[in-house]
């Protein structure tokens, strides 16, 4: 069954994903702050409204894919006097748990139902409707929302409202850490005398195994740090891990670790793939480099 949807937010993440919804045939009404970027989906069937009212007024289920919680909150205020009563508001931009159980505190108390469902995947993940969606909320709110999530990859429900934020927070801890190892472990390599793409090739299908072997690994020999993900939205994320962590009562000192080499970082290059973490530490080795490819940072 089709739904009439609102999304809003057309960026490097809501472009495929408004894509993927309507070829599932759900009719997309589509807002940006720069609307331009909204009216490039229009030939694809989606129509496009610069009035951020407009937009959402009448849809009962508005999409957000916002760059962090507190653009979503100005987008948040703005809209809702336009919001049709009983409306299911959906965020799937990454903020914190904090900020998405206040959404959801405000719209139920306005009326209106809210879902956090951030997102893993990426672009390519959002390009072939494969991304891996965290959802918190009321499970009647889940089971009208997943058939249109299910456009976009696979959607669990993994909590009340900002436990979707908190699995997204448990996604990216395990993301930016690993980047970080296996960028150590190609630098090993090249400085012990061993080929890194050998080594790769060598450990690929052992324990050591994962998703960031696979395509960051890659990336790193390839030395191609043009943004997937930046290092700012990294950062980002490290700093809401921590911030989760705190009000959980509990330390966690090897993302503590990861999110300095990320500040570092986006001191110098903070538009790069979140993999130009071996750039980081190569400065930390100096005349020590992996591979001879000059670096891609687009």
């Amino acid at each position: 069954m089709s739904t009439q949807i609102t999304f809003l937010g057309i960026g490097l993440m809501g472009e495929p994903m408004v894509r993927r919804l309507l070829a599932a045939g759900h009719p997309v009404t589509v807002w940006n702050r720069t609307h331009a970027k909204a009216q490039a989906l229009a030939a694809a069937g989606a129509r496009a409204v610069e009035d951020l009212a407009e937009a959402v007024r009448g849809a009962p289920i508005v999409i957000s894919m916002l760059e962090a919680g507190p653009t979503v909150r100005l987008v948040l205020d703005a809209a809702l006097p336009a919001l049709a009563p009983n409306a299911l508001w959906i965020d799937m931009s990454s903020t914190q748990q904090a900020e998405a159980q206040a959404f959801h505190a405000e719209l139920t108390a306005q009326g209106r139902r809210f879902i956090d469902a951030p997102v893993s995947g990426g672009v390519g993940g959002a390009a072939a409707g494969t991304l891996a969606i965290m959802a918190g909320g009321v499970a009647q709110d889940f089971a009208e929302a997943e058939p249109v999530l299910s456009a976009m990859g696979r959607a669990t429900l993994v909590g009340p409202a900002g436990s979707g934020q908190v699995a997204k927070l448990c996604n990216q801890l395990i993301v930016g850490a690993t980047i970080n190892i296996v960028a150590e472990a190609m630098l090993l390599a090249q400085a012990a005398g061993a080929d890194p793409t050998a080594m790769r090739a060598a450990i690929r299908g052992g324990f050591a195994e994962s998703r960031i072997l696979e395509v960051h690994g890659q990336r790193m020999l390839e030395r191609n740090f043009v943004a997937g993900g930046k290092v700012t939205t990294q950062l980002k994320d490290q700093r809401n891990i921590l911030a989760a962590a705190e009000a959980a009562g509990i330390v966690l000192p090897l993302t503590e670790l990861v999110t300095a080499r990320y500040m570092t970082l986006s001191k110098t290059i903070p538009q790069a793939d979140h993999s130009a973490a071996l750039i980081g530490l190569e400065q930390l080795n100096p005349g020590r480099r992996v591979g001879t490819a000059p670096d891609q940072l687009g």
